[in-house]
Formats: C-alpha cells, sequence, structure tokens
C-alpha cells in the first residue's frame, strides 16, 4: 500500500511533525522503485529547529540531520546529497506546509539537497476529492535551475485550499503519474 501519513504535536511553542512513507512501483510484478522512511520536523515559536530523516530507496539509504545554528543564524546539514551550511530561507520540501509556495528553495526531506524554486499561480480552481468541494488556487512549481537532469528536477503541481490554507493535492510526473490527496485531516 502507497501511503503518506503525517502527525502534528504541540506542546507550548514547540510544534513536531513527524511522517512516515512508503511506495512502491511494479511493472509486470517486478519492483521498479522502493521508497520508505521517516521524517521529523521540529519548529519553535513557527521557526525549524531541526530536521531529521531515514530513508531506503531502492535498497540505498539516504538520510538528512538538520540543526539549527543560532549563533550563525544557518542551518548546518549532514545529508547523504549534501553537507554544509544553508540559509535560514530554506524551508524543508514536504507537502504539509504552504510555506512551500512562498519559499525561494527547498532542502530535500530525503537527502539534504538544495534546490532553488519558482512558484507560478495558475489559477482558480473547484478541486473534488473523497466527496468534497475545495475552492484552491492551484500553483506550479518548478526548479529555477533547467540545467539539472531531468529527474533531479523540481516539477509539481500543486492545489491550495482557500480557506484553510492547507494544502489539498499534488501532482508530478517521475516514473509514472503521482497524484496525493488529502484524505483526512483531524
Amino acid at each position: 500500500m502507497d501511503i503518506i501519513i503525517i502527525f502534528f504535536e504541540r506542546d507550548g511553542e514547540k510544534t513536531i511533525v513527524k511522517n512516515q512513507y512508503k511506495f512502491e512501483i511494479k511493472l509486470l510484478s517486478a519492483t521498479i522503485f522502493k521508497v520508505e522512511g521517516y521524517g521529523e520536523e521540529i519548529y519553535l515559536n513557527d521557526h525549524l529547529i531541526s530536521f531529521q530523516s531515514k530513508t531506503l530507496q531502492n535498497k540505498k539509504e539516504k538520510f538528512v540531520s538538520l540543526k539549527l545554528d543560532k549563533n550563525k543564524k544557518k542551518f548546518n546539514i549532514k545529508g547523504s546529497s549534501y553537507s554544509g551550511e544553508a540559509s535560514l530561507k530554506n524551508i524543508i520540501g514536504n507537502w504539509w506546509s504552504h510555506k512551500i509556495l512562498q519559499a525561494e528553495s527547498q532542502i530535500s526531506p530525503i537527502s539534504g539537497s538544495i534546490k532553488e524554486q519558482l512558484v507560478t499561480f495558475i489559477g482558480k480552481e473547484n478541486v473534488a476529492i473523497n466527496g468534497k468541494e475545495f475552492e484552491t488556487d492551484h500553483f506550479k512549481l518548478t526548479s529555477k535551475d533547467m540545467s539539472l537532469p531531468e529527474d533531479k528536477r523540481l516539477n509539481f503541481d500543486i492545489w491550495l485550499d482557500k480557506k484553510t490554507s492547507v494544502i489539498v493535492k499534488v501532482t508530478y510526473e517521475r516514473m509514472g503519474n503521482w497524484e496525493y490527496r488529502l484524505k483526512n485531516i483531524e
């Protein structure tokens, strides 16, 4: 079963966001892509202070360990694709926060790599999900650097519910067509 589960915990000024995910693509009963992992973001007063993730993607271990350096006012990242400093303007590239649509760059939640992005407003659309109608703003999020290999570029369509500022749908193409839809929010 392909699934993403996101949990939110609040403790005073601290917010902890935990996610778990598992996907598998089969072609003629042969697994051609498999990913499974988890991540944890910690925010203090709505500011990211740490992020940890571990992922197993096609039997290859990937990871991110991000910590806020208050003195330097930078993030320190140790990841499977990038290790070094990053600006506080970056956001973790997860689909639970509408802030991804306001950021100039994002940090991969799987590898720690940093990608600059462009966000374009496409238009207003009504979207039906699980029998519920949402009035949304549709955005296109792409890589700023189009010289990146195609499999490393950002290229997503995102639908944001205007009333709640919740991302209700994300689509993209990579080894097939993918669509994430909000199933339940409590």
